[in-house]
Parts: structure tokens; C-alpha cells; sequence
């Protein structure tokens, strides 16, 4: 049976409170932000960090849970919220019935994340309202088909859920398109952004950009080797050098291959208009 070492750390950045879970499995750690501000929790962490992010909960008075995406390390207490706060969940209108079973996935994330139980959501709508401000809700589809990113109309602030992470991405999941992830941001007048992996970024569109930029230039040299018709392990070894633990646990399900494949299938999709 494995042992997890888990912690909570609770900061406070301009009006928002954030909580910081951290949970590691077998010399493998990872960690998750949920955020709370003006009544609204945003993300709920995961359910391996159950007693950690309840602690927090029960010290800060939620009247909404609005969640960035489905996966398990950000609604993984969505249902203890619900039975013991009663508030209303939001969640992108795809993820509404997967959300009311219990979570499906593969053993090495509930080693790290803990089982997802079932809970009942809504749908969020192109707008949500707390008590002092109007949220954008921006469809971000990419990490995920129901991802969504909340921008703060009074404050400025932008919540991107798991679209930033880091600038420059090695890893993806097979079943994340990172080619469609973060240019429509950029219509939206932010400077400060709360990442649930990165925490809080005083300079998060600057970050952001920097980002865009490494998968512009990704994408110019993948294309190239394309051209050239490298195979697609072949791009792979010679753009990311080194071999993540993350992908042999995971069984390849996180990969730096399968960015490559994104971008790939979007020169074929160019090529045959």
C-alpha cells in the first residue's frame, strides 16, 4: 500500500484566498491551488487532500463552487462541498453528467488524487455573478474539451485553471490539444492570473505570452522536421531530449509525444483546406 505525504498552505494575494495542496506518491509530488474570492470557490482540489482542503473550507463562507474543468485534482471534494455547504456547483454543460457518477480513471492519478465521488452540477452559462463583481466565463477548450478560464470584470483577474502550468510545456495529456489553449486570452485586458498548479503570477500575461510564444516556435520546428518527414518519434527525440518519469508511469498517457501529434494533425487539417 502506498504512502502519500500531503500539506496545505493557505495565501492571501490581493482579495483572493489561496489554497495550496500538496500531495506526493513514491518520490512523485504534484500540487493544486483552489482559489476563494467575494463568495465564489473556484476549484475544489483533489479528494487525496480531503481533510486538508476541508480544513480551509470550513474557515471561509462559500455561496458558489464554480469548477475550471472535470479532472479529479480540481473537483475531487465538488461533492463534500455539496453535501455539508449546500451551495449551488457550476461546471461546463459537457461535464454535467460525467460529474454524476463517480470518477473513472487511471490507477497511478487516484494513487495521487484520490477517487472522485459523484456529485450534481449545473451549467455554467457565458456569465456568473457573486456579490461585488460580473465573471466572463471563457470557453478554453485544449487541456480538456470542457475547460473553461473565469475573468473577474471588476478586478481584472483572470482564473485559467490548467491552461498555463508552466511556459514551457514537455509533457501533455493524450487527450489534450495544447495547439488550441491560450490565444483567445489575450482578448481579455488581465495582467494578474491565478494558475491552479502555478498559484498566483503578479505578471500572468506576460507569462502567457511567453508561453504562446515557445509553441509558436515548437510549431515552426516541428513543421520543419515534418516537412523533412521525420517520423513522429523521431520529432520527438530530437525536440524534448529527455525521457519524464511522469510518461513511463502513466503509461503514456502523459507524453511529449503527444504534442507533436497535435500540431501534426493540425498541418493535415490545413492541408486539406
Amino acid at each position: 500500500m502506498f504512502k502519500r505525504e500531503k500539506s496545505i498552505e493557505i495565501q492571501q494575494n490581493r482579495d483572493v484566498q489561496c489554497a495550496h495542496g500538496k500531495v506526493a506518491v513514491q518520490g512523485i509530488g504534484m500540487s493544486v491551488y483552489s482559489f476563494f474570492v467575494d463568495g465564489l470557490l473556484i476549484d475544489a482540489g483533489s479528494y487525496s487532500l480531503s481533510q486538508e482542503f476541508q480544513s480551509f473550507f470550513n474557515e471561509i463562507q462559500i455561496e458558489q463552487l464554480a469548477l475550471t474543468h472535470s479532472h479529479e485534482d480540481h473537483s475531487g471534494n465538488a461533492a463534500w462541498i455539496q453535501q455539508h455547504k449546500g451551495v449551488p456547483i457550476y461546471i461546463h454543460r459537457d461535464s454535467v453528467s460525467v460529474c454524476a457518477k463517480d470518477g473513472e480513471y487511471p490507477f497511478y492519478r487516484q494513487a495521487l488524487w484520490g477517487e472522485r465521488p459523484a456529485f450534481n452540477a449545473q451549467p455554467l452559462g457565458d456569465t456568473l455573478q457573486t456579490k461585488s463583481a460580473t465573471w466572463d466565463i471563457i470557453e478554453t477548450p485544449g487541456h480538456t474539451t470542457d475547460h473553461v478560464a473565469f475573468y473577474n470584470r471588476e478586478t481584472g483577474a483572470l482564473f485559467t485553471g490548467d491552461l498555463y502550468i508552466q511556459t514551457k510545456t514537455k509533457v501533455v495529456l493524450d487527450e489534450e490539444n495544447i495547439v488550441h489553449t491560450l490565444a483567445s486570452l489575450l482578448n481579455y485586458d488581465f495582467e494578474e492570473v491565478y494558475c491552479c498548479h502555478a498559484g498566483f503570477l503578479a505578471d500572468g500575461r506576460a507569462k502567457i505570452q511567453e508561453k504562446i510564444t515557445y509553441l509558436e516556435e515548437m510549431e515552426s520546428n516541428i513543421r520543419q522536421l515534418f516537412d523533412k518527414g521525420y517520423s513522429v518519434e523521431e520529432m520527438t527525440k530530437t525536440i524534448f531530449s529527455r525521457d519524464y518519469p511522469i510518461t513511463k508511469v502513466s503509461g503514456e498517457q502523459w507524453s511529449s509525444k503527444h504534442i507533436i501529434t497535435a500540431f501534426i494533425n493540425q498541418f493535415t487539417q490545413e492541408s486539406l483546406k
